[in-house]
């Protein structure tokens, strides 16, 4: 049985992310199940999680998206935090190893015209040596996350007046929570107290950016970070595809909420900015709030489901379709409409292969998301742009949530599970399996042309 499973993990290795998510789930759900995970139980207590609520908390860990059917901070004990954060550290390292070494894997798989090409754009990493990149990797999230801990543990023991110990473990969370784009807070209000504290959400939303670049264009920026010219075009699209939408969505967010009087309406023009700049950051994949996500209106929560199924960078913590295929798209659509027969970006032509495989895993997103919605709104009764920004949310692996999740029926809470775990492992694994199998074949049919449009 063992030989076996080994053989099929080798054949198709893009197996072995979803069966390790599958395990990771079912064994913190267990934890959380356990009544010491839960606030009162205690080691020899009698009641623990039910079943639903540790395996959707479980999933939203791992999967590190954020949602929650039940608050976090006064339903959960100290060690019930503990397994959560330990969840979403483990999910955002082993996607961001997964999907770099599978990228790997996939250079591997070329001719070796392919594997210099995927060389060079991927130059700054070492295709024959797996622990030097594993290394790499977790090198790059002990540094990060060890600034911000110590960075939020001082602004909550000496800006905020939190004890010394109290304050180094919402340091610690807080900091895993945002670099894993995790989403989750052990506040008991959140960050709503909070919304004008730039020394506490700056932070914040600084781990989330890195987390959700993605460690390929992070250790590019270390190396060349002197050389913008010598960039990747990876590194180039999700630097400023990055930069464009957290600018876009801040401005939008600032316009449709100025004059709102349940959000951004009665503060300061300072806190207008920082609150629509936090909003715009964390509808990328970062999922905390510090204003009420429910009490936005309708045009800012259509905006902000757009953000989040455009999600952040490849290879990394956040979620979504990823900034560079929604790029890549664009160039695609761009080069249509000029009538040029190849697709450019930065004076280097996009690969029809990679078009395809854009084409393909925005199609799967949008299908799965639009199953899960019809779904959801059969069990749900909401105004349908709230189930759809739930719905993305969860695909996303986004965690922002307008409060529909804990008033679902437990059908509904299964859906939204489904949706986590596969907008999780389910990009990365198309993506993958679709470079692995890419083959030519021998003969080619006879060419026709439908009608398009």
């Amino acid at each position: 049985m063992a030989d076996t499973l080994k053989r099929a993990t080798i054949a198709r290795p893009e197996r072995i992310i979803p069966l390790a998510f599958l395990v990771g789930i079912a064994a913190g759900t267990l934890l959380l199940m356990m009544p010491v995970s839960r606030a009162g139980g205690g080691f020899g207590g009698d009641f623990g999680a039910p079943f639903i609520v540790a395996l959707f908390t479980a999933t939203s860990a791992l999967c590190v998206t954020g949602l929650t059917v039940v608050d976090t901070s006064s339903y959960w004990s100290p060690f019930g935090h503990g397994v959560i954060l330990l969840l979403f550290q483990v999910g955002g390292l082993g996607i961001m190893t997964g999907a770099t070494l599978l990228g790997l894997l996939v250079s591997s798989r070329m001719r070796l015209r392919g594997q210099l090409l995927a060389s060079a754009e991927m130059r700054s990493l070492d295709l024959g040596d797996v622990r030097h990149v594993l290394r790499l990797v977790l090198i790059a999230t002990v540094v990060t996350e060890a600034v911000l801990a110590v960075v939020l543990t001082l602004r909550f023991w000496l800006g905020l007046g939190f004890d010394p110990l109290s304050a180094m473990w919402n340091g610690l969370f807080h900091a895993v929570s945002a670099f894993n784009n995790a989403g989750f807070t052990i506040l008991p209000q959140g960050l709503l107290p909070y919304s004008a504290d730039w020394a506490l959400l700056s932070p914040l939303m600084l781990g989330v950016i890195l987390g959700g670049i993605g460690f390929p264009v992070l250790y590019e920026l270390r190396s060349e970070w002197r050389t913008p010219q010598s960039w990747t075009i990876h590194t180039k699209l999700t630097l400023i595809g990055s930069a464009g939408l957290l600018l876009f969505g801040t401005l939008i967010v600032l316009a449709f909420e100025w004059s709102n009087p349940a959000t951004l309406g009665p503060a300061g023009v300072g806190e207008k900015l920082l609150g629509s700049a936090f909003h715009s950051v964390m509808t990328r994949s970062g999922g905390l709030n510090a204003h009420d996500t429910a009490a936005m209106g309708p045009d800012t929560i259509l905006l902000s489901s757009a953000l989040m199924l455009i999600g952040g960078g490849s290879a990394s913590t956040a979620g979504g379709i990823r900034v560079t295929t929604f790029l890549l798209l664009g160039f695609v659509v761009w080069s249509e409409i000029h009538g040029t027969k190849d697709s450019v970006a930065f004076r280097r032509r996009i690969s029809p292969d990679v078009q395809r495989q854009a084409v393909a895993i925005v199609l799967m997103a949008v299908g799965t998301v639009s199953i899960g919605l019809l779904a959801l709104v059969s069990f749900v009764e909401a105004p349908v742009e709230r189930i759809m920004f739930e719905a993305i949310s969860a695909f996303a692996t986004t965690g922002a949530s307008v409060g529909l999740s804990a008033d679902m029926p437990p059908a509904g809470q299964m859906i939204l599970i489904v949706l986590m775990y596969v907008g999780r492992v389910g990009t990365v694994t198309l993506a993958t399996a679709l470079a692995i199998n890419a083959r030519n074949t021998p003969y080619r049919y006879p060419e026709e042309r439908p009608i398009v449009g």
